[in-house]
């Protein structure tokens, strides 16, 4: 069966699309920081007859993302590999006078550098796969100047540029950024603790990805709300 390693997949977007490919028999390999909320997400999965490799840790950790390929080998190989951890930067945002500078360090290097790092430890297997792809999972704030989003918009931005020249470097794989649109998830609620305005569970937005996964468009930027519309 394929396989896939999904970074921050303890809870949110990560854990909806976990659920969603292991529904499809893939065998999963997942990350998070929490160890606690990870090991639920897995046995949940699970349930489905999969085969799921649960690592707690911190992607920015060169060896921990070494680990997550390693996992990922003993099941087969790499088929998908979708960098979903993110760090916002500051909790909740600010605007770009009061962002500290170690903060958005951190998104930099969660966002971009770890996101990079894994799909380097990865690379050899994505290229033996059948069907290799990667997803980075972006943000309309990569696109569109909203204030407060300026420190984790630039990481995201970086992303995006990184993926499409990505893809450009490795014309036998798929790489594409997906803004996934408005979601109600903790990380929006950290970011914008007063916004009680109802968003889209993260399961609503899975649809999208996996349109992807099965009609293999170019590589590039996609947004999840129009490939939504378009079926």
């Amino acid at each position: 069966m394929p396989v896939a390693i999904i970074t921050g997949a303890s809870k949110g977007l990560g854990r909806a699309l976990g659920a969603a490919l292991a529904e499809r028999g893939w065998d999963l390999v997942l990350d998070a920081r929490s160890a606690g909320a990870l090991e639920e997400s897995a046995v949940d999965l699970a349930a489905h007859g999969t085969r799921v490799e649960a690592l707690p840790g911190d992607v920015t950790d060169a060896g921990h993302r070494a680990a997550l390929v390693a996992a990922a080998r003993k099941l087969g190989g790499v088929d998908l590999l979708v960098n979903n951890a993110s760090a916002l930067g500051a909790e909740p945002l600010v605007r770009l006078k009061e962002l500290g500078l170690d903060g958005l360090r951190r998104a930099l290097e969660v966002n971009v550098v770890a996101a990079l790092g894994l799909v380097q430890e990865a690379l050899p297997l994505l290229r033996a796969a059948p069907a290799g792809a990667v997803v980075a999972v972006s943000s309309d704030a990569a696109a569109e100047a909203y204030e407060t989003w300026g420190g984790y918009g630039a990481s995201k931005a970086a992303l995006d540029q990184l993926s499409a020249v990505l893809g450009e470097e490795e014309p036998g794989l798929r790489v594409w950024a997906v803004d996934p649109g408005d979601m109600g998830t903790d990380l929006y609620r950290a970011a914008v603790p007063d916004d009680d305005d109802p968003r889209p569970a993260p399961d609503r937005v899975v649809p999208a990805f996996l349109r992807l996964l099965d009609e293999r468009p170019a590589s590039g930027r996609y947004a999840a709300p129009a490939l939504l519309e378009q079926r």
